[in-house]
């Protein structure tokens, strides 16, 4: 079964728009099926052929003599030789859509990209399936909880039980997972992690004990949805403070952790600085925290994390999907613990969302939002509460009860 990406429209104004499209994301989002649907009917290298890569490595002046653009070149992070040869060939064709390019290691791929084809290079993020293309919903815009969006929403809406949202919180958004309904998740996560970290951990990340990082790994995962504490995932994995930032770097740079940035100015001086942690994939956070079962993780203790992190990652999504690589997102939280899980900038306006796991909002879980409102140098915008209730429903003022269909 075929799941079409929302991504594809973003690479194909891309690749009118630079010489070259780079597609990044995390091991196996399906970076290679988007590129093949994207550029159908064009030349297909892959450097994980090792005479191909050989050939890239050792005669990058030739090797786009022998694969000449329009050619996509699959896991170009295995020879950035190429990169200066790319370079060379946009600069003298000056071509839109001469090369296609993907990657999923981006931690090292991104220096050379850089420093090689900057200005002529457009980049995709691609991340796992969203529940818009899980449902083969059309509709693509960014998640905004205003009244325009959702009444654009609402002729597509998206029908997902409460028993089904756990399923698919605890399966994760992998596209073979996806398609394949009778695929075992635990395998497949335990060959996932295997590669990772034997492939791009171990060749890239210069990490010499790949059984502390992927204690790492799991200390990070059970903490996602929480603020991000490097002394205390330090001393759980028995690893030095500035290691944890190291690998906490491959981690989010590789396209698996998030770090959502708090929101603060000049005025609201008392916020804190420190960003919240999230895991993309919570498919594979509940992998390595053991979570088994649907029914054990969303009666668990971290079942509102799980929730949190499912609902932050299908908002990054719609960002994503629409060719925006830094979506405007950020919480708040104060001193005086005042806290919104999620804030979206939008124009100059911030829209406030609580994210809660139950079906019954009430009013009181956006008493925070008020906190925005005392804010002279911040104009707030309607929001409301992302839940499991099943239908849009007014809260207070203009701010909305929001289901998860609605994302």
């Amino acid at each position: 079964m075929r799941i079409a990406r929302h991504i594809e429209k973003a690479v194909e104004k891309l690749s009118k728009m630079f010489g070259a499209v780079l597609v990044t994301g995390a091991r196996q989002v399906g970076k290679t099926t988007l590129l093949k649907e994207a550029a159908s009917g064009i030349r297909y290298v892959t450097l994980d052929d090792p005479v191909m890569l050989q050939s890239a490595v050792d005669e990058g002046g030739t090797f786009f003599k022998d694969n000449p653009p329009p050619v996509f070149v699959d896991e170009i992070q295995y020879a950035p030789q190429l990169f200066p040869q790319i370079k060379i060939l946009l600069d003298a064709k000056k071509k839109k859509g001469q090369f296609y390019l993907s990657g999923s290691r981006q931690f090292q791929m991104m220096k050379n990209v850089s420093e090689s084809l900057a200005g002529r290079l457009g980049i995709a993020s691609l991340l796992g399936i969203s529940l818009r293309e899980l449902k083969g919903v059309s509709f693509s815009e960014t998640f905004l909880p205003t009244g325009g969006y959702f009444e654009k929403r609402s002729r597509t809406d998206t029908d997902v039980s409460y028993n089904e949202v756990w399923e698919l919180i605890h399966r994760g958004s992998m596209p073979e997972l996806c398609a394949n309904p009778d695929f075992d998740g635990r395998m497949f996560y335990g060959a996932y992690v295997k590669t990772y970290l034997e492939r791009d951990v171990r060749d890239l990340a210069q990490v010499g004990d790949e059984i502390k990082f992927l204690r790492f790994m799991t200390a990070a995962a059970a903490n996602t949805g929480h603020l991000l504490n490097l002394s205390s995932l330090a001393r759980d994995v028995a690893i030095s403070v500035p290691t944890a930032e190291r690998w906490l770097s491959v981690l989010t740079a590789s396209g698996l952790v998030y770090l959502l940035q708090p929101y603060h100015n000049n005025v609201a001086k008392r916020a804190v600085k420190t960003p919240k942690l999230y895991f993309l994939d919570t498919g594979l956070a509940a992998y390595l925290t053991k979570w088994t079962t649907p029914d054990v993780l969303k009666n668990g203790a971290m079942a509102g994390a799980f929730f949190e992190s499912f609902v932050i990652s299908e908002v990054i999504k719609s960002f994503s999907n629409a060719g925006i690589l830094d979506a405007p997102l950020f919480f708040y939280r104060d001193k005086e613990m005042n806290e919104i899980d999620l804030l979206i900038e939008n124009d100059g306006v911030l829209h406030p969302l609580e994210i809660k796991k139950n079906a019954d909002p009430k009013k009181s879980d956006i008493d925070a939002f008020d906190t925005l409102d005392k804010i002279t140098a911040v104009r707030r915008g309607p929001g409301g509460v992302v839940c499991l209730y099943d239908r849009l429903a007014a809260l207070k003022g203009g701010d909305m009860v929001i289901p998860v269909g609605f994302l």
